[in-house]
C-alpha cells in the first residue's frame, strides 16, 4: 500500500478510475475506509454485545416465548428500510441515509433498554431495525461509488476484519455489564459509541460526494415502496401467527403470506425465488447464508445457558470464533488470485456453515465438551466470510452504476428476509417443542423438551445450509 498524504477535496477518484495503484488505506480512500469501517465496527459491537445480554434480558421480561421475536423483528422492519435506502440513496447519495439511519439506529437501543416488558423491548429492536437497514444499504452504495472494482473486494474483507475486536470484547464487555450492572446497559451504553463514526466520516463522505454528485429530482417509487411496507407487514404477520400455534394463528398466518409473496416478487430481481442464472442467485443465496447461520446463533448463547449453565460472559464467548474467523474467510476471498474460484468459494463456504451447525448441535449431548461450539463456530465463520463476501463481489460486478442502489437493496432485502423467515422459522420450531418454558429455563436444566427443541433447529439450519450449496453453481450466467 502506498503513503501517500490525502488528496484535495475535487479529487477523490470514481470507481471506474482504475490508474492508482493504492490500496484501500492509501492517500485517495484512507479516510473515508477509517470511517464506514467505523461504522461496521459499531454494527458489529451492538450485535455481539445483545447476543450476550439477550438470553438474560428475555427471562428477566418473562418474554422467552418471544426470544426469537427479538431477533426476527429487527429484521422485519429492516425489509422496509432497505428499500426505501435504496431508493433514497440512487436519488439522493448516501450521506442522508447513512446518517439518519445512524440516529434511528442509537434511538431503537434506547427504546429497548427502557423497555419494561418484552413487547416492548421487541418494538425498540424494530426500531433499531429501521435505522440499520438504512445505513447498511448505504455503506454498500459508498463502496461501490467511491471505490474501483479492484478495491472492491478489499473493502468487503476489511467490513469482516471490523468484527474481529468486537467479537472479542462485546461478550466479555457485555456479560460483566449484564452480570454486575444489568442487561439494560448493555443497550443505553451503545448509543455514545455513535459520536466515534460521526466524527471521523462526516468530512470523507462529504468530499467523496462532491467529487461525484448525484442527480436530484427524481421522485420515490411509490409502488416500490409500497411493496416493501407489504413485505414488512407481511413478515410480521407469519411472525405473529407462529407465536400464537393456535387456530386463530391462521388467519394473521394466510394474510401475512398473502401480503409477503407478492411484494418479495416485486421487489427482488425476476428469477430470485427460483434460482435464475446470474444475479438472481447471487441474491438468492445471501438469504440463504444470512439466514441459515443466524437462526442457529441467535440460540447458541441460550443453549449455552439452559442446557450447560455457562454464564452469559461464557455463552457469548462461545460465538467469537465466529467472528474471528469470519474475517479471515473474507481476507481469503480478497487475496490476489482468488477471482478465478469465485464459485467454489461460495460453494465451499456452505458446506462449511453446514458442518458448523451440525458441530455445534453436539454440545447438546452431555460428555461433549462446551468448547466443540466455539470451535464448530470457528469453522462456520470461515464458510460465512468466503460465501457472503463473495457473494457481494458477485452483485457488484453484475450490476450498473445507476443499479448500484437497487441492487444493494434487494441483496440487503434478501439478507434480511431469510433472517426473518429462517430465525421465525426457529422461534416457532422452539416454542412448539417445549423450548419457550420460562421456568425450566430459570432452573438452568432446560430438560429434554427443550434439548429437542434447539437439535431440531440445528438439524433443519444445517439442511438449509446444505442447499445453498447445491444451488451455487447457479451464480454463473448462462
Amino acid at each position: 500500500m502506498t503513503t501517500a498524504s490525502p488528496t484535495s477535496v475535487d479529487s477523490v477518484p470514481a470507481p471506474s478510475e482504475e490508474t492508482d495503484s493504492g490500496g484501500v488505506l492509501s492517500g485517495p480512500y484512507r479516510a473515508l475506509t477509517l470511517g464506514i469501517v467505523s461504522v461496521v465496527l459499531l454494527l458489529a459491537f451492538e450485535a455481539t454485545a445483545v447476543n450476550t445480554a439477550m438470553p438474560v434480558a428475555a427471562r428477566q421480561l418473562d418474554g422467552l416465548g418471544l426470544y426469537a421475536f427479538a431477533f426476527s423483528g429487527y429484521f422485519t422492519t429492516t425489509l422496509f428500510a432497505l428499500v426505501v435506502s435504496g431508493q433514497w440513496c440512487d436519488r439522493r447519495g448516501p450521506l442522508q441515509p447513512l446518517f439518519t439511519g445512524i440516529a434511528v439506529f442509537g434511538a431503537g437501543l434506547v427504546v429497548a433498554g427502557a423497555a419494561p416488558g418484552m413487547w416492548v423491548f421487541v418494538a425498540g429492536r424494530a426500531v433499531q431495525g429501521l435505522g440499520g437497514g438504512l445505513v447498511i444499504v448505504a455503506l454498500y452504495v459508498v463502496v461501490g461509488r467511491a471505490y474501483p472494482e479492484r478495491l472492491r473486494p478489499a473493502v468487503f474483507a476489511a467490513f469482516s476484519a471490523a468484527w474481529v475486536l468486537p467479537s472479542i470484547v462485546g461478550p466479555v464487555v457485555s456479560g460483566a455489564v449484564t452480570q454486575h450492572l444489568g442487561w439494560r446497559w448493555v443497550f443505553l451504553a451503545v448509543p455514545v459509541l455513535i459520536l466515534l463514526p460521526l466524527a471521523v466520516m462526516g468530512p470523507a463522505l462529504r468530499r467523496s460526494e462532491k467529487a461525484q454528485p448525484v442527480a436530484t429530482g427524481a421522485d420515490f417509487d411509490r409502488r416500490r415502496t409500497l411493496l416493501a411496507a407489504m413485505a414488512a407487514v407481511g413478515a410480521g404477520l407469519l411472525q405473529y401467527a407462529g407465536q400464537r400455534l393456535d387456530l386463530l394463528g391462521l388467519l394473521p398466518a394466510a394474510a401475512g403470506a398473502a401480503l409477503l409473496l407478492p411484494a418479495v416478487l416485486g421487489l427482488l430481481p425476476a428469477g430470485t425465488l427460483r434460482a435464475g442464472r446470474g444475479l438472481p442467485t447471487v441474491i438468492l443465496l445471501r438469504g440463504v447464508a444470512a439466514g441459515a447461520f443466524f437462526a442457529a446463533e441467535a440460540f447458541i448463547p441460550l443453549m449455552m445457558v439452559t442446557q450447560r449453565d455457562l454464564s452469559p460472559t461464557l455463552a457469548g464467548l462461545t460465538l467469537t470464533s465466529g467472528g474471528l474467523s469470519w474475517a479471515l474467510g473474507s481476507m481469503l476471498q480478497g487475496r490476489p488470485g482468488a477471482e478465478r474460484y469465485r464459485e467454489a468459494m461460495i460453494r465451499g463456504g456452505f458446506v462449511l456453515t453446514a458442518v458448523a451447525i451440525a458441530g455445534a448441535a453436539l454440545v447438546l449431548v452431555p460428555a461433549v465438551p462446551a468448547w466443540v461450539a466455539a470451535a464448530a463456530w470457528g469453522v462456520g465463520g470461515i464458510g460465512m466470510g468466503l460465501a457472503v463476501a463473495s457473494i457481494s463481489v458477485l452483485m457488484m460486478r453484475l450490476s450498473a452504476p445507476e443499479d448500484a442502489g437497487a441492487n444493494s437493496a434487494s441483496l440487503q432485502m434478501s439478507d434480511a428476509l431469510g433472517n426473518v423467515l429462517l430465525v421465525g422459522l426457529a422461534g416457532v420450531l422452539f416454542a412448539a417443542l417445549g423450548g419457550g418454558s420460562v421456568a425450566a429455563a430459570q432452573e438452568g436444566t432446560g430438560g429434554a423438551g427443550s434439548s429437542g427443541a434447539f437439535a431440531v433447529i440445528f438439524l433443519t439450519m444445517t439442511g438449509v445450509a446444505l442447499l445453498g450449496a447445491l444451488v451455487s453453481g447457479r451464480v454463473r450466467k448462462a
